[in-house]
């Protein structure tokens, strides 16, 4: 049978079950598609240290994080000069830009253009590096 055409009945009642029709040129992309979409082998790196949290607040909307959305965080990650983490300041979860000047420490957030310098006594711990965001589109 050629592809698209629905063959003729050889014989009064008798109906085809079912027919193919073409739609458009073949995608070349087809030769190329090994089974489905696997979300973990695109978006994360190491299955057992990475997490999904979900973000409240508009504090890195410069960085392309809006509320509600989520992120992908990987605890295995080092800490650089200008990473986008997750951490707890004195007892608070933040997602804060890691800027390090002169040997010195400091978050940075759109609710300041300058970094806050974070003292010795400061509570720290970071979660972990925000590896990808994930956006709501409705």
């Amino acid at each position: 049978m050629q592809q698209g055409v629905i063959p003729e009945p050889e014989e009064a009642g008798h109906r085809p079950v079912a027919a193919v029709a073409a739609m458009g040129f073949p995608s070349p992309a087809r030769d190329y598609f090994d089974g489905g979409l696997d979300l973990n082998r695109l978006l994360v790196r190491d299955r057992v240290s990475t997490f999904i949290l979900r973000v409240e607040g508009q504090a890195m909307v410069s960085a392309g994080i809006f509320d509600g959305d989520e992120i992908i965080v990987d605890r295995s990650l080092p800490v650089k000069d200008g990473s986008v983490v997750v951490l707890s300041l004195n007892g608070q979860m933040l997602v804060r830009r890691w800027v390090t000047r002169a040997g010195r420490t400091g978050l940075l957030c759109d609710e300041s253009p300058l970094p806050v310098w974070l003292a010795e006594q400061d509570d720290l711990e970071v979660f972990g590096v925000v590896t990808r965001c994930l956006h709501h589109v409705r």
